[in-house]
């Protein structure tokens, strides 16, 4: 969907505990861009590829006024400990009470081997200003991040 035509929408302010130990709370946020990205589980395969390849690209985004969150509902010492265990530059964020989770609606059914359950559906929205400029949803990890850092690049948003 090209982002011109893409409806924009305002996203209900939050505050979560981020690994700086301090609150993040969004309508405080000073980038021009903002990338949150709502992952499962700390130090799984996927959620480990994903934060890694943000990681990557993080300086590139910074040099785009672009700022990266990782949420997801782990606890604030897992966060640090996968923090500092794959050197991210950037602010994981707990979201525990799922109260950004639930807002933005990445909290749904799953399947995994047959089974159904509940949990964090893939999930990364773009915001400048705390509109959403664009989401993508059910996130294939591989190449996501340079997906979104081509796609702030290439539409000069």
């Amino acid at each position: 969907m090209d982002w011109q035509f893409y409806k924009m929408k305002k996203v209900k302010n939050f505050k979560l505990l981020g690994t700086s130990h301090k609150i993040v709370e969004l309508n405080k946020i000073k980038s021009k861009y903002t990338v949150l990205y709502f992952y499962p589980k700390d130090d799984t395969p996927g959620c480990t590829l994903e934060t890694k390849d943000f990681n990557l690209f993080y300086n590139k985004f910074i040099k785009l006024n672009c700022e990266i969150y990782g949420i997801s509902k782990d606890t604030i010492e897992s966060h640090l400990k996968f923090k500092k265990k794959y050197k991210v530059k950037f602010e994981l964020l707990s979201d525990e009470n799922k109260i950004a989770i639930k807002d933005f609606k990445v909290w749904g059914k799953k399947k995994f081997m047959g089974k159904e359950f509940m949990g964090l559906i893939r999930s990364t929205f773009l915001l400048k200003k705390n509109n959403i400029i664009k989401e993508w949803r059910n996130v294939r990890v591989k190449g996501h991040a340079e997906e979104i850092y081509n796609f702030i690049k290439k539409n000069k948003l």
